[in-house]
């Protein structure tokens, strides 16, 4: 019996990647353990949607939080305001945001590798901030390096969290296959999806293949037990499934 490869990024982003695994010809198991959850608008939040225009650089963190800002801007501005700078972390973020915004979006060089946010944090555009004032865009809780980092090259910084992270257990089938090690390779893309499912994970699940996105992601990996690691070159599908290639077909 083919054994699945197990993958737990919630969403059109999960179902873009078991696809892209699928046409591949990977059986793909979802672990469906977190789903994301859009934050009701709050006074706060609609005053920094009708000021956007103050903003000199908005940064988007994820795709979610890209369709979060999208539905924002288009309530409140039929037309986008003029002479802003866009960032995102990944590709995929840059992308939502051209699909739905029409917005050309800063990246970091694909010869850097990864879509992270200190990929990120090295464009030269970033690097002196002194006046500015900088939106960025996200989910509850998760990293401050972003908005640390652009606070102390100078700028103004604003975290807006526009939506939030729900957790669930496991099914029990889930449950045990990650006791078990009952799977060709797990794909991760973010550290509190990894610490959130490692408890589950069993001597067996802890050498068998995991594929992150990040060197930062590996790290944390080893330091929760995790032995057999691959590092892709971002959290694309594709960059995803060409890991998982490198390491289960070698």
């Amino acid at each position: 019996m083919t054994l699945p490869v197990l993958i737990c990024r919630p969403g059109d982003r999960g179902d873009a990647l078991a696809q892209a695994l699928g046409e591949q010809g990977w059986e793909v198991l979802p672990l469906d353990v977190m789903r994301l959850e859009a934050l009701a608008e709050d006074a706060a939040q609609r005053q920094i949607w009708l000021d956007i225009d103050q903003y000199h650089k908005i940064v988007v963190v994820s795709p979610f939080a890209a369709y979060c800002l999208s539905e924002a801007l288009d309530r409140y501005w039929p037309q986008l305001p003029t002479g802003i700078d866009y960032y995102s972390v990944g590709r995929s973020t840059a992308s939502a945001l051209h699909d739905q915004l029409g917005v050309r979006v800063r990246v970091p060089s694909p010869q850097r590798g990864e879509d992270t946010s200190e990929a990120l944090l090295s464009l030269a555009s970033l690097a002196r901030l002194d006046h500015q004032r900088v939106l960025l865009v996200a989910g509850e809780g998760g990293r401050t390096l972003l908005a640390d980092t652009l606070a102390e090259r100078g700028a103004c910084v604003t975290r807006l969290a526009v939506y939030r992270r729900l957790y669930q257990p496991p099914s029990a089938a889930m449950q045990q296959c990650l006791a078990n090690g009952h799977y060709r390779a797990l794909i991760v893309t973010s550290g509190e999806l990894l610490e959130y499912l490692a408890k589950w994970c069993g001597p067996a699940a802890l050498n068998q293949p995991l594929i992150v996105s990040s060197h930062r992601l590996a790290t944390l990996a080893g330091r929760l037990g995790f032995c057999d690691l691959k590092v892709a070159s971002g959290a694309t599908p594709a960059a995803l499934v060409a890991a998982l290639d490198r390491s289960c077909n070698p």
